[in-house]
């Protein structure tokens, strides 16, 4: 039979994301390198994970939708408005190829933006993730070698 208590019931649990909740790995680990697995399960659960994710979701999907729809439009208007698109700017420039040479800058400027987006909001906090992921690891192999390879 399982027993299940909760954290604040027991009082050997250490909290979820503490460094100590890291390193210990799950009692149902008893292969020779499974602990990598569990500390980033436990790892994931945390509150800085999710703040990565929503982070990283808040940037990609606005933008990913904000460029389909451009190019739907771009694909759209070539479609059913061939008069509109077909209407000289400049020389033998129209319309279209404005809209089609447009569809490469904003690419460029989406990947400029999200490469500064990324280095400012989501780096800092996945640089410290990777740390903590690290030095857990790195307990939970040094454990594992102490006892001739059966983690704890």
């Amino acid at each position: 039979m399982i027993a299940i208590t909760h954290p604040e019931e027991d009082p050997v649990t250490p909290p979820p994301g503490s460094d100590a909740a890291l390193a210990e790995p799950a009692a149902s680990s008893s292969a020779p390198g499974s602990a990598a697995p569990d500390v980033y399960d436990r790892l994931a659960a945390t509150p800085e994970f999710a703040e990565l994710r929503h982070r990283y979701r808040s940037f990609v999907l606005p933008a990913t939708v904000a460029f389909l729809g451009w190019y739907l439009l771009y694909v759209v208007l070539s479609n059913w408005a061939g008069g509109l698109m077909g209407t000289k700017v400049v020389g033998n420039v129209n319309v279209a190829l404005v809209f089609g040479l447009l569809q490469f800058v904003t690419t460029f400027a989406i990947a400029y933006v999200y490469s500064r987006y990324s280095t400012a909001r989501l780096d800092p906090l996945a640089r410290e993730l990777d740390e903590r992921y690290a030095a857990a690891t790195a307990r939970t192999t040094d454990r594992t070698t102490e006892d001739g390879g059966a983690p704890r």
